[in-house]
Parts: C-alpha cells; sequence; structure tokens
C-alpha cells in the first residue's frame, strides 16, 4: 500500500505553529489519480467508494473538469437527498450513518481485510488522528479521572483509548447504529482481560447540539464537515460551553485548492447517496473560537495518501 507519511506524526509542546504558513497547500499531482479526503468527504468513482471519496484529477484534468462544474447542480442533488428523508443536513446524516453509511465506515474503522486500498488509507490517516489527539492529551498528564466528551464518536475509535487511559468518557453520536457499535466494542475490548478496572464510556444517541453537561475536555473529529460555516460558528461555540479546559477539533480544510477538488468530486456521485459536506477555513474556525473566548494553542495538519484533516487544540484565552 502506498501512502503519504503523516506529517503530523508528532507534536511539540509548544504553543507555535507547528507546520509552515503554507503546509496545507500540497502540490497538485502530475498524474491522474483516484484520492479521498477526510470522510464523508465528497463522491468518488462508483467502482472504489461511495459518496466519501473525493475524485482528484491532477494537472491539466482539474481544469478541464472545473469548468464541467459551473454547468452542473450538485445542490439540487443534495436537496433532493434531503427531501427523501424529509429534512436537511441532520436528518440526511442521520440517515445515512444509520444504513449505508454506517456498513460502510465500521468496515473502514474497524480491522477486517474486507476493505480496499484506498480505505485502507483513510483508515491509517483517521487512526494517526486518533493517536495524535491521544498524544496532545496525555503531554498534559494522566487522564485518570479527566472528563472528556467525545462528540461524534462513530464506532468508538476514541471512546475506548481514552477509558484505558482512565479517563471518564462521555460519547455521543448521531446514529443509533454508530452508537452500538461502539458499545458493543467498548464491552469486548475493555471488559475482556483487564489488568486494571476501567470504568465503561458512557455512551448516548445525542446529535451535537442536544449536548449539555460539563466536561474537562471535549474532543469532535471530523463531524463539522456536516455544517456549513454559518451552523459550524454556533456548534464550536456550543461545544466550547462544555468545556472547561481544552477542545479538540479536526476538521477538512478548506483552501482553494481543496475546494476545486471537492466540487470536482460531487460530479461523480456514486452507487449509494453521499451527506452533504463542508469545508473549513482554519481562520474561520479561529474566528469563530476567538468570538466565544477561546484562542488555539497547538494545529497541524494529518495527511496520507487519502485522507487530509486540520487538528487543533483550543484553551480559553
Amino acid at each position: 500500500m502506498a501512502f503519504t507519511s503523516s506529517i503530523f506524526s508528532h507534536i511539540p509542546l509548544n504553543n507555535q505553529r507547528i507546520f509552515p504558513p503554507n503546509s496545507h497547500k500540497p502540490k497538485p499531482p502530475r498524474t491522474t489519480i483516484t484520492t479521498a479526503a477526510l470522510p464523508p468527504l465528497a463522491a468518488v468513482t462508483a467502482a472504489d467508494l461511495d459518496g466519501t471519496t473525493l475524485a482528484v484529477i491532477g494537472g491539466g484534468s482539474v481544469a478541464a473538469l472545473a469548468a464541467a462544474i459551473s454547468i452542473t447542480d450538485p445542490e439540487r442533488r443534495r436537496r433532493l437527498q434531503a427531501e427523501e428523508v424529509g429534512g436537511g443536513d441532520k436528518e440526511v446524516v442521520r440517515e445515512y450513518f444509520n444504513n449505508s453509511g454506517f456498513q460502510r465506515w465500521r468496515k473502514i474503522y474497524g480491522e477486517t481485510d474486507e476493505v480496499n486500498r484506498v480505505q485502507k488509507d483513510i483508515r491509517l490517516g483517521h487512526s494517526q488522528t486518533v493517536e495524535n489527539v491521544l498524544k496532545m492529551l496525555k503531554d498534559e498528564g494522566s487522564l485518570e479521572g479527566v472528563s472528556v466528551c467525545d462528540a461524534g464518536c462513530g464506532t468508538g475509535c476514541l471512546a475506548i483509548p481514552l477509558a484505558k487511559e482512565g479517563a471518564a468518557v462521555y460519547a455521543s453520536d448521531i446514529s443509533a447504529a454508530m452508537v452500538a457499535e461502539a458499545e458493543k466494542q467498548a464491552k469486548e475490548q475493555l471488559q475482556a482481560g483487564s489488568e486494571k478496572e476501567v470504568v465503561m464510556p458512557k455512551f448516548e444517541v445525542k446529535d451535537l447540539e442536544s449536548l449539555n453537561g460539563k466536561y474537562d475536555t471535549v474532543v469532535c473529529l471530523d463531524v463539522l464537515i456536516h455544517y456549513p460555516q454559518s451552523k459550524a460558528d454556533g456548534m464550536i461555540a456550543h461545544l466550547a460551553s462544555l468545556a472547561e479546559n481544552r477542545l479538540l477539533l479536526s476538521f477538512a480544510p478548506k483552501t482553494f485548492y481543496y475546494d476545486l477538488l471537492k466540487r470536482v468530486g460531487e460530479l461523480f456521485p456514486g452507487p449509494s447517496k453521499a451527506t452533504r459536506a463542508y469545508l473549513h477555513a482554519e481562520a474561520d474556525v479561529e474566528r469563530a473560537l476567538k468570538k466565544v473566548g477561546w484562542k488555539i494553542r497547538k494545529r497541524g495538519l494529518i495527511t496520507t495518501q487519502f485522507y487530509f484533516a486540520r487538528l487543533i487544540e483550543a484553551i480559553p484565552a
């Protein structure tokens, strides 16, 4: 399996930028390839994945396909998709991750070999995100007894390792299927053969807007992709209101290049319907945090061949 090594393998303990300002602008590939971005970012070819991947067309092919974007109407397709499930973005996300999306992402986040090369690489990228989040949190000291809210927990990829570290974990997801799988995985991994007593995470089916309570740390990985910036501002403010000391967010970075690739990807919806996907500029996320009195302390970029994610840690200013 060929992939680009993560450039966020280790996070230094300082408050400076981890990467150069232009590190988030990778050079376009010289040859035509198929690649993907943060799940579930956009559509790709029907053969490889569903609406969770992004077709990246190199060189002049990007310019050629970009012209075609102006005569397509992905928003119309999205509106029809929302109408089918009787609602907007939230309803589409819930429907997708309770059905076809759940089956697909359970395989990607799991350990089965029944995944293709692209899916394996996305699995690698996501696992690197989880590893870096754990390193960020443990750099501040032991997690024993620290309360952590895993907002958008998926199948428990972060909640379970946090519990192993002794954290008091509250984990939620909009998808009942995801929460059920997370609970199943937690019981299998935390109760069997554990050398020490581990407090099981508390799992609950909830969307971000419904979360309440207070936690030392709030983590929200790969969820802002479902919110346009106008709504993401409110979600960031809400998540910050739940956190007393730290807020960790990962999101699909919005640059001219990535935005173009996303729009090109929407020309290839694949065999199953995708959720709507929104990229976010780091400056916009930072602005939303500053508005509620928070500042970014650490930041970086996780990237493999098929996975790109900005990861930031914010603290009260």
